[in-house]
């Protein structure tokens, strides 16, 4: 059973060095505007690392989507189909090194999703606490 989206906010970003910040603003008024004070700083880092893995491995306008669906916020940046020279490490593609250790080290899952067409999407997710009444 797939699981209810609760909110969703995306933009479309171009492949340029100031669209780490513009990922990092987009998320922080999002997760601002629904009282998730507590995981913008997380969520911004993530932004900005993912928004710097797009441009430096699509070349392309990316997608960047953010939503909370049942218990956890998911940050999800979604290219085109990936460069000829993409090669895999350790069962996962080879998108960024030090930027996935990021990835990895401050949220709770992360993966890459790639559709039929072979648009890849690089996603990562965080706990939700409940919330009081």
């Amino acid at each position: 059973m797939a699981q209810a989206t609760v909110w969703a906010h995306a933009t479309v970003l171009p492949p340029e060095p100031a669209s780490a910040g513009k990922a990092r603003d987009f998320v922080c008024l999002h997760l601002v505007e629904h009282r998730l004070l507590y995981l913008v700083e997380d969520i911004r880092l993530v932004a900005s690392e993912m928004a710097t893995i797009a441009m430096v491995h699509v070349h392309e306008s990316f997608t960047l989507s953010l939503e909370e669906v049942e218990g956890a916020v998911r940050i999800m940046v979604t290219e085109g189909a990936p460069p000829p020279d993409d090669h895999v490490v350790g069962g996962r593609p080879d998108l960024g090194g030090q930027a996935l250790s990021v990835v990895d080290g401050v949220s709770c899952a992360w993966g890459v999703d790639a559709d039929d067409n072979g648009a890849r999407s690089l996603w990562a997710s965080f706990a939700v606490r409940a919330r009081s009444s």
